[in-house]
């Protein structure tokens, strides 16, 4: 993986942070996927590889792969990008079977990558949430946080009122108990029945894999919100669009994250929604 030489996480004088958070911070990857290059020895702090656990300050020489990380400045905030997946394609940066993936519409960055904050299968569609930041993609996607999913459903069939209440009490599956927040029907046509469900948590087809257990076929789904963070009505598929600064502040503060200001841009700019066309890897 290369890195370019534009970033290096920023402290005030005389404060330290954990090396993982740091390198997290300034984009290159979640505090877990850290770990692993700080393990792999990938990492080197003042010349001497580092270990887990070791700490930085606004003085210390951080490379990775050999490649400084140069500071940030103080004021950059974070890029969170709004995404409308559509169906068929899948959240990965590469696939073995070449099929079409969400990181190819996405603007290309310096210094930096995108982080999807958690995933949605290649049938499924509706919001994704993109981050530069590994503490936003952290707090959102860790399970201690429990922050909400919700969806809307499409079922082949109509529940009952027994199946609603074992939704919402717990149902076992081969990974553990899994349960509904909430379940409100959205009306439907023919066979078909529309659901709004909420959630807290993401596990592997969770969703799709709850509606099997009570014998019932998932024929669409669509994620419309994460957390704090709602599908904008406006956003069609295909389409991706960069919160605002005050967006992103909101963003921050309602995760109990530090914030870090920045000079205002264009309200144009920031506001703009953007679609590219697909481009094969």
């Amino acid at each position: 993986m290369k890195h370019t030489q534009d970033h290096r996480p920023a402290a005030p004088e005389g404060v330290t942070y954990k090396l993982q958070k740091a390198l997290a911070q300034a984009g290159l990857g979640s505090r877990r996927d850290m770990e692993q290059w700080i393990i792999a020895g990938r990492v080197t702090v003042n010349g001497t590889t580092a270990r887990i656990g070791a700490r930085v300050g606004a003085h210390d020489e951080v490379k990775v792969d050999g490649r400084v990380l140069r500071a940030a400045a103080p004021s950059q905030l974070p890029q969170v990008l709004l995404y409308h997946k559509p169906e068929g394609e899948i959240v990965s940066s590469d696939d073995p079977a070449g099929r079409p993936t969400v990181f190819d519409k996405l603007p290309r960055l310096r210094g930096a990558k995108w982080m999807a904050v958690g995933r949605l299968d290649f049938n499924s569609c509706g919001l994704l949430v993109f981050t530069t930041s590994g503490e936003i993609a952290n707090r959102m996607m860790h399970p201690s946080y429990e922050l909400e999913r919700e969806y809307a459903v499409r079922v082949l069939g109509k529940l009952t009122d027994e199946q609603i209440a074992r939704l919402r009490s717990g149902m076992k599956l081969n990974d553990g108990v899994a349960r509904l927040v909430s379940i409100a029907p959205e009306g439907g046509e023919g066979a078909n029945r529309w659901y709004r469900i909420v959630l807290k948590e993401g596990r592997n087809r969770i969703v799709r894999r709850l509606f099997e257990a009570l014998g019932l076929q998932v024929s669409r789904l669509m994620r419309v919100r994460f957390g704090p963070v709602g599908l904008p009505s406006r956003l069609r598929r295909g389409q991706f669009q960069e919160l605002a600064p005050e967006e992103t502040r909101q963003l921050l503060t309602s995760l109990g994250l530090p914030l870090r200001a920045q000079p205002p841009r264009s309200p144009r700019a920031s506001a703009e929604t953007r679609r590219r066309p697909h481009r094969a890897r």
